[in-house]
Formats: C-alpha cells, structure tokens, sequence
C-alpha cells in the first residue's frame, strides 16, 4: 500500500517550485518574476537552515529512523538534493536565459566583466578604489585556523600565484606546494548591489553588480600576486536551534547565545558560481560538505541582489500595477470606534483593506483618558513599529499595558529582544513567553471605562502585529466587544500571565489544550450529521497541513461521504484522491502576488454551519507545541464576509494548482466556455468597489480667485 502520508520536506520542495513557477510566466511583469526568483532563493536559504540541517542532525543520531511516509534521513537528503538542484536549475536558466535578456530589451542591461570597455573599466576601477576597497578585508587560509565563513553572506574566493620576477622575502607568505595560496573576501553588505555605467545608449541604462566589482578588481587586495582563479560563494548555516528553557531569569542571555551559535554552527549547503572547481573542491573539503551539498549557478548567486533594478523602473512598466489598501468603508476616520463596535462586530482583511484601523485602534486607546489597560501578545512586529510606539505612549500615559513578547520567533530574536527593552524602560509589564511553548496566538484586547460598564474591546487575527507585512500578507482579523469573547480572552491572559489552569472556554478554543480536539470533533461531528443526500462538507484554508490526527481524521470523514475541499499554501501531508482513503479531498494552492497567510475553517454541521479563523496551520508545531488561538465568526454580517473569502479561493482557475495523489501540482486553468477567474484579483475589485461607494465629504468648497 502507498503511504497516506507525504514527506513534510518533498512537499516543502513542492511549494517553493510553485513559488518559481510565477517566476516562470511570461504574462507577469518582469520585475515581479524577479521578484518570485529571488523568493525561491530566500526561501532556500532558510529551509536548508532549518529544515535540512534537522534532517542531517537526524541522520548522525539516529539513521535508520523512519518518518511519516516511511522514509529514512538518507533517502530524504537524497530527494531534497535531487529535486532542490532541479529548481535551482530552472531558477538559472530563466534568470541568465530569459528574465535578464527581457530586462536588456527594455533598457536595463547587465553588464558582465568580460563586457567591460575601457571607460567602464575604468569607472569602475575607481569606484571600487574610493568606495569599496576601503572595507574590504582578504584571509587567508593557509593557517592554524581556517577563517570563519558567516552564515548566507557572500565572499568571493581568490586562487593566488606570485609574479614572476618578484621575489617574496618573508617565509610566512611564500606557501608551499601542498597549501594553496587560497584567500576569500567578504562582499559588504551596508553597499549597493548595483552600480550604473556610463553608456553613449541614451535608450538603454547598463549596471554592473557588486560581486562582480570585487571579483574582478581583487588583485588590488593582493600586490605582488596574480588571481588565477576565482569563485563567488556563500555558505548556509545550522540554524535550528532550540533556547535553554530553564534559563529562568537568564533567559534573554540564553537566547543571545543562541544568536551567537547561529553564527558558528556547522554549514549544511554552498552555493557557488561555476568558475573554479579547484577552489569548489577546497572549500567543500574544509567546510566538510559533499557534492549534493553544493548548488552551482551561473553568475549570480543572489537573485535578490537585482532587485534594486525597481528604482530605475520610473513609470512602473515593470512591476505590477500598484493596489491600494483601501480604508474599511464601514469605519469611521475621524472618530475613535468605540460606538461603532459596541454595535457591530468587523472584519479586516488585509492587505485589500489598511491596516489603518488596527494602528488608529491602538493609538486612540493610548491617548484615551478612559482606557484603563491595553493586553496584546507579539510575535513579528517588524522594524520601526507604530504598534510599539502606541504601547509604550500608553505606558506613559499611566495606563496599564501588559505585553507578551515571544523571543523564540525564528530569525526575529534580536529585534524581540530590542522591542523588550524598549518596552520595559517606557514602563509596559514585558511577558518572555512561556516555558517550552512559542506563544504564536494574535490577541490584543483594550480595557475601557465607560458610563454604564467596564467595556472590553477585542482584536484577534490570524497575522502578526506587523505594519510592514500587513501589506504584503493576505489576514483575517476580528474586532469585537462579544462578552463571551472577551470573557475568554481574559482567561488567556490570565493563563499566559499567571498561574492559573486553563477554564472552560465558551468562544476561544487554545492550542495545545482544545484546537486539536475541537477540529477532531467538529470533523467527527461532520461524519455524524452527513448523509447521502446531504453529504458533509468540511472547507479550509492554511498555510501547512502536516498534523497526522487530523489528517487521519479527514481521511475518515471522507470515507463516509463528507466533501472536503483544502487550500494549503505551502506543505500538505495528506495524500488526496486515493480511492478508498481519500477520493473526496481535494486540495488546491494559489501563489500569486500576496502571500495567502490566512487560516479559515468551515464546517457545514448539518446545516447549522460554524465558521472559525485561527493564528494555528494544521501542523504538529502549532497544534501540539505553542500558544495559539482559534476564534469563531458570530456576527451575521461578518461570517457571510469571511465566507464569501473562503469560497472566492475554490473558484480560481488562474492562478490556482491542485495537488495530485501522486505528489505533483498540476495548474487548473478556464475551459474556453469559462473566464479565467484570479482569487485575489477578484477580492481587490471587491474592495474597491465597497471603496467607491464609500459617503464622501461633500462639505461645499469654497474657491479663492488669485491675481
């Protein structure tokens, strides 16, 4: 029997493929597919840090340890190379085949060394003489202890032979035959990635790259040697690494050890250009990698590094047409919302819609004489945030703000860490998550004093509390003052805060206690109340499904007759299709300009339908290991809204792909008597619309005649 399980990574692998596969289609902008190719490479960089280097520390405790689908670490290192050298691959072919060429077509040109003129070159001589060899620093590697290679920055690497004719006095630099006269440079990163040339074409602007600047005039680094060879690279560290959770009041310093060990970790992957096998073969042997661990490319190794290409795309031809986040039309801008939400519960979806309100929100709470005290969790809040500066404001202002911070969230640890501090000096009661649990839930509730009652307004979301993201990441959140809401969401405070156990919640199911075995239980209940004639149906939307219960679970219900129709972003362990299992489940993935980040779930419970959001994926990590919550729509009005997003992602057959019981993504495309239909297209001209017949100020004005 085949497995009913998918392996996490493969499918991982599957989902960046998809991400490519944007980068891929002619019909995008160019700009944009080069956007999707950097992507792919930002993603690799993090999976082979993560996911990768857990696989091959797997493989030296314990090799012969099978996962869900009943594959060992080797074989799954084998198919990550295989299939990761593939994408990799194509990623090349379309960046120096097609998407650069393009690029020169309408005016953008790279240049690449061997194209230099003479006045290029000796523009760019002197750039690199005021501008770049200043903070360059050669090492060597004919020493006790090779140089350190840091985590993902790129270096170029220099084969060096003296000149003839001179003679070289000093024995420490004279080498010898069984060490070569290997140095590499570590390309700056506080500098610009591309450099603009003089050009007699007034129709085309040609650039040179970095790398390619220090590459080619790195015999400055080294007089009285010739460059033989040379070699662009950078190195991927182990990155995954677990904080000491019984630091107690040292924790902050165990994490900052865990920032340092990032750095010094052992490497799991090289990336490298192709131009010396010599220096390939060295480092491999120093950084003890074998050749599935090394991807070569053609010439550029950092996809993103061209994305500074936006600058010069004056009028936008090259990007997408620009969207706008549109005000909510229902809320009020000029006026707190109190009024509005003690009347009416409301639906933000960004980034159709601002993430205005959510800051406005904060802000007008900071500065209102009647708050009484602001609770809220923080996961990713991005730099230069107005979430943090509305916080500590309130501090300020005598409130009370009690804030958890999580500083377990990857690759954002040391901004946590800095907004802690921040926070606790401006007076906020700073919480340091819990011990042994990530608190990944996105809650933020306001305390106000009002003629009648104490009222308490409440946020919850399915995103981070994350200005920057919020334009970038399609999320769900609830604004509501439903006292059996807020009830709970005192609860979780005071759990999260405190000592005390977790009550019967009445809304709010939490994670790891209730989400798992509520979702287990509506699944059930959908087995129950399906018939024939009125089969169950089960909707979802995530980012990964990697829970082997749940999964279990559907593939159950679907062998009852219970319809269940998926879209996952990313990975998907389930196996839909498969006569007998699962030949109900269907599931669907769209990639398109906005990364789908939302977590929606429906179930039509025998016609008494419920409809839920949630910071949690269908996944181990968040069902089993962290502080997540799951929130159900009550208000009419707001769930036939999230509703209408859930099912406007079924109806894609542009942009969406659907996951085949074979493993593979086939794309669903508009027969001829259909009209393509793009999800989040169709959601922007939905907004738009509600924009346009929002109430304009019609307020008379009156016009000064001037001279």
């Amino acid at each position: 029997m085949e497995s009913r399980f998918f392996n996490r990574e493969l499918s991982w692998l599957e989902f960046n493929y998809r991400v490519l596969f944007q980068g891929l289609c002619k019909e995008l902008p160019l700009l944009e597919r080069l956007q999707f190719l950097s992507i792919v490479t930002s993603n690799f960089d993090e999976f082979f840090q993560v996911r990768v280097a857990s696989v091959k520390r797997m493989l030296m405790e314990n090799p012969k340890k099978v996962d869900a689908g009943g594959l060992t670490p080797q074989t799954v290192l084998s198919s990550i190379s295989a299939r990761a050298h593939q994408i990799i691959k194509t990623q090349q072919e379309c960046l120096m085949s097609d998407i650069l060429p393009s690029l020169a077509e309408k005016g953008l040109v790279y240049i690449s060394p061997i194209q230099y003129n003479q006045q290029q070159t000796e523009f760019l001589q002197g750039v690199f003489k005021t501008e770049i060899y200043p903070l360059l620093t050669p090492l060597r590697t004919d020493v006790e202890e090779f140089p350190h290679i840091k985590n993902l920055i790129s270096y170029v690497a220099f084969l060096l032979k003296p000149i003839s004719g001179i003679k070289i006095t000093s024995e420490e630099f004279k080498g010898s035959d069984d060490l070569p006269r290997i140095a590499f440079v570590e390309i700056p990163s506080g500098l610009s990635n591309i450099y603009w040339l003089p050009s007699s074409y007034k129709k085309e602007k040609q650039f040179a790259l970095l790398q390619d600047i220090v590459t080619e005039f790195g015999t400055n680094l080294f007089p009285g040697f010739q460059v033989e060879e040379t070699l662009l690279f950078k190195v991927a560290r182990d990155a995954d690494f677990a904080v000491d959770e019984d630091a107690g009041t040292n924790f902050i310093n165990a994490m900052e050890d865990v920032l340092i060990q990032r750095k010094s970790s052992f490497p799991v992957q090289m990336t490298c250009n192709r131009s010396s096998d010599f220096i390939q073969k060295f480092l491999m042997e120093k950084l003890e990698l074998e050749n599935d661990d090394v991807y070569k490319v053609d010439q550029i190794i950092n996809p993103g590094d061209l994305m500074e290409l936006r600058d010069a795309d004056e009028y936008g031809k090259l990007s997408f047409d620009r969207w706008e986040h549109f005000y909510p039309s229902d809320l009020p801008e000029d006026e707190p919302y109190w009024n509005f939400l003690k009347l009416h519960d409301k639906i933000l979806h960004v980034p159709y819609e601002s993430y205005e309100p959510v800051v406005k929100f904060l802000n007008d709470a900071a500065d209102d004489p009647n708050v009484l005290a602001i609770k809220m969790t923080l996961y990713r809040t991005g730099r230069d945030s107005p979430i943090i500066d509305a916080l500590e404001r309130a501090a300020q202002h005598g409130k009370q703000v009690i804030v958890l911070v999580e500083l377990k969230a990857r690759f954002d640890e040391e901004r946590n860490i800095a907004w802690a501090n921040s926070l606790e000096q401006a007076g906020v009661t700073v919480i340091y998550g819990l011990v042994n649990l990530k608190v990944h839930a996105k809650i933020l509730m306001v305390i106000r004093r009002e003629s009648d009652t104490i009222r308490r307004y409440v946020h919850l979301a399915t995103g981070n509390y994350n200005t920057k993201t919020a334009k970038l990441y399609s999320d769900i959140s609830l604004f509501t003052t439903n006292p059996q809401i807020a009830n709970d969401a005192t609860q979780f405070f005071n759990l999260v805060t405190g000592y005390s156990t977790l009550q019967n919640m009445n809304c709010l199911s939490m994670a790891p206690v209730t989400i798992k075995s509520r979702l287990i239980s509506m699944i059930n209940r959908e087995i129950e109340r399906s018939t024939p004639e009125n089969p169950g149906l089960i909707i979802a939307k995530m980012n990964s499904f990697t829970h082997k219960e749940v999964i279990l679970a559907l593939y159950k219900a679907s062998q009852f007759g219970v319809k269940v129709l998926l879209n996952i972003r990313g990975i998907c362990m389930l196996v839909p299709g498969v006569p007998g299992l699962s030949e109900n489940i269907k599931v669907v993935s769209i990639v398109d300009r906005y990364l789908e980040h939302s977590r929606i779930f429906f179930f039509q419970n025998g016609g008494t339908p419920e409809l839920y959001c949630s910071s949690a994926d269908w996944m181990s990590r968040n069902l089993d290991r962290r502080i997540e919550l799951m929130f159900p729509i009550l208000d009419k009005d707001c769930f036939a809204d999230v509703k209408s997003i859930l099912d406007t992602y079924f109806l894609d057959n542009a942009k969406a792909m659907e996951l085949k019981s074979d493993g593979s993504w086939e794309p669903i495309r508009h027969s001829k008597k259909s009209s393509p239909f793009e999800a989040q297209s169709e959601l922007y001209k939905k907004y738009k619309r509600l924009n346009e017949k929002r109430p304009k100020n019609t307020e008379k004005q009156f016009e000064v005649r001037r001279k």
